[in-house]
């Protein structure tokens, strides 16, 4: 079941966690605007929680997590609905309860759906050598054939 979201108000309505600030730090290796709010901001805390928020049609380059050992990233769908593909396989349609947990080194992106908001919170798992290299756009083509 679509839980498809096109109306800002209704969306800012149900995302639990709230829109954030504009996603400008990472706007280079997303199509559309993205916005980004650390739940988390304790030090302490040695993985990176965040609830990332993707206007319409949004979406992240494609991109590989990085790790000797452990490392990835967890994705709590919470609001909306989006969409998550890794390289070779189908796109799997994200709506709130999914969960995606993007392994390393398996190339992937993530994002809102053409007609829907869409918010997933971000768990970055903790690894060796943790890096996280940034692909090429998602092109209009294969993300609208979706």
């Amino acid at each position: 079941m679509s839980t498809s979201t096109p109306d800002a108000s209704a969306f800012d309505a149900v995302n639990v966690f709230g829109k954030g600030e504009p996603n400008t730090a990472y706007a280079q290796y997303f199509t559309g605007a993205s916005f980004l709010k650390a739940l988390v901001e304790d030090p302490a805390c040695v993985i990176g929680v965040h609830n990332v928020t993707f206007e319409p049609g949004c979406r992240n380059n494609w991109h590989i997590h990085h790790a000797t050992s452990g490392g990835g990233q967890v994705l709590l769908c919470t609001a909306g609905s989006g969409w998550y593909q890794e390289e070779g396989a189908p796109a799997v349609s994200l709506e709130p309860g999914t969960v995606v947990f993007a392994r390393a080194g398996v190339k992937h992106w993530h994002g809102a759906k053409a007609d829907s908001w869409f918010s997933h919170i971000t768990l970055a798992v903790p690894g060796e050598n943790a890096s996280n290299e940034w692909l090429e756009p998602v092109d209009d083509e294969h993300y609208l054939a979706l």
